[in-house]
């Protein structure tokens, strides 16, 4: 396997009998060695969950219509039974602080959480080196493959990777943009090669940007385009639960014979045996405590326990604890006690209220808009039996999946009536724009001009109902 730490060291050169330190080194493929374990089980079960649901989403009915859609288009955002347009935005944005704030949750109680079993970039790396080991073989077999010069054999295995790598990134790309166009017209229109520009540009796109990160780049951009990695340290404290080498147990380290007495040699529970840095996927040593290079995956753990169990040691000498406990501060009994302080339990009540907030405005939420305009040719007029008119327009959007029979009502002048356009029908998730006519006697108009209030509901549930405030004008 290449070196794991040729990519990080700087180079020395020797120049005109000097010794000159180079800033940059060429970056060296690293080959993670496959691990199995209660962690790896983790991570395959969170990756199979969410690309069933990444994957499958898109194939789901719902009502006659795609379950989750955003029609961009139509500005409709469709999930499930709900549906939300863009004067719903608020929910959006309350979903996008409760995720932040969650990712601060995990990360002060258990580090890298998202970034080792359910970030994008984790996820689909994990498929490609899923393939790339079926069609290439282990990490040994890949390091032997680069070696070999190039014939019929190499020439197949890469090609076959390559092959299935971009067919995974293509269904990928389609699946994205099966969100947004639904999927069954889009399978449609790329059988028949008919499909539109943005829609091929953003399947085209979207796979480039798999195939690119997950076969190529891979830990690049964990370690160099991911800002989490760089910030993460700020939402760490001594209690947070990451990935620790246990020194005090572990060292000195070196090799020795099953049954040796290694206590008597001078040595710790670890063999030194680099199993950790091989199964590594950013190629990181976590013997030389934690770095920000470090996705939380947990392979360390799985490949150091394997090796503990076959030399009869107790496991954890790599494991999740937090620093205190490895330096002594509490044992590891007293971990679940130091999770729940006050920062985590700051971020649970937040999120908390925060959640009981957004559901509670959900569950209220109108599913009709109602917006008024004035007649701007015709401020007012003067109609029969010297009554004043007013000329509006209505514009309402019916929200729901069902059709609605509404009744438009106006306040705020004595004796005021609607004297056209008082009702309306309005068909499943449309906008009708309703004229309406507003009458009163000039005798009750004390002032050039008087706010009036429209009230607008439906026939089929009163619950519905909107106000529009306009003014009346003498």
């Amino acid at each position: 396997m290449a070196d794991k730490k040729s990519a990080s060291i700087p180079i020395l050169k020797e120049v005109g009998g000097d010794i000159e330190q180079s800033l940059y080194a060429v970056h060296e493929k690293i080959y993670p060695r496959a691990v199995s374990g209660i962690f790896s089980h983790w991570r395959i079960a969170l990756v199979v969950i969410t690309q069933a649901i990444f994957y499958g989403l898109p194939w789901v009915s719902w009502n006659d219509r795609q379950a989750v859609l955003f029609d961009l288009g139509a500005r409709k955002f469709y999930l499930f039974n709900m549906v939300f347009w863009p004067q719903d935005f608020i929910w959006l944005a309350v979903i996008l602080i409760l995720s932040a704030l969650s990712l601060f949750l995990f990360t002060a109680i258990a580090g890298r959480l998202w970034c080792g079993y359910a970030c994008p970039q984790t996820v689909y790396t994990e498929l490609f080196i899923w393939i790339e080991g079926w069609i290439e073989g282990d990490y040994k077999k890949q390091q032997k493959l680069n070696t070999l010069p190039w014939n019929a054999e190499k020439i197949l295995r890469r090609g076959g990777k390559h092959v299935a790598w971009i067919l995974l990134a293509l269904w990928t790309g389609f699946s994205f943009v099966g969100y947004y166009t639904p999927a069954h017209v889009l399978a449609r229109e790329v059988v028949e090669f008919a499909t539109g520009p943005w829609e091929t540009f953003w399947i085209l796109f979207y796979a480039f940007v798999t195939w690119g990160f997950a076969g190529f780049m891979r830990e690049q951009v964990c370690k160099y385009m991911c800002p989490y990695a760089r910030f993460q340290s700020v939402m760490f404290d001594t209690d947070t639960l990451i990935i620790t080498y246990d020194y005090q147990r572990g060292e000195s380290r070196g090799m020795r014979k099953k049954g040796a007495d290694y206590k008597a040699q001078g040595l710790g529970d670890c063999v030194d045996c680099g199993i950790c840095v091989q199964v590594c996927p950013t190629g990181i040593d976590i013997r030389n405590g934690l770095q920000y290079m470090c996705i939380g995956c947990a392979a360390c753990i799985d490949a150091c326990d394997q090796v503990m169990e076959k030399m009869n040691y107790p496991k954890g000498l790599i494991r999740y604890s937090t620093q205190n406990v490895i330096d002594g501060a509490y044992s590891d009994q007293d971990i679940t006690r130091h999770v729940f302080r006050p920062r985590t339990l700051f971020y649970v009540g937040v999120i908390s209220l925060i959640t009981l907030a957004f559901f509670y405005t959900l569950a209220k939420r109108v599913p009709m808009r109602a917006d008024v305009l004035r007649d701007r040719l015709t401020l007012s007029r003067e109609a029969e039996n010297g009554q004043i008119e007013n000329l509006y327009q209505l514009r309402i959007i019916n929200m729901e999946n069902v059709p609605h029979h509404y009744r438009i009502k106006a306040t705020g002048v004595e004796g005021l009536r609607v004297a056209v356009g008082d009702n309306v029908t309005i068909a499943p998730l449309s906008t009708v724009q309703q004229n309406v006519v507003l009458r009163a006697a000039g005798e009750q108009l004390k002032h050039p001009s008087q706010p009036v209030v429209f009230t607008i509901q439906a026939d089929e549930d009163a619950s519905i109902v909107r106000e529009a405030k306009s003014s009346f004008l003498k």
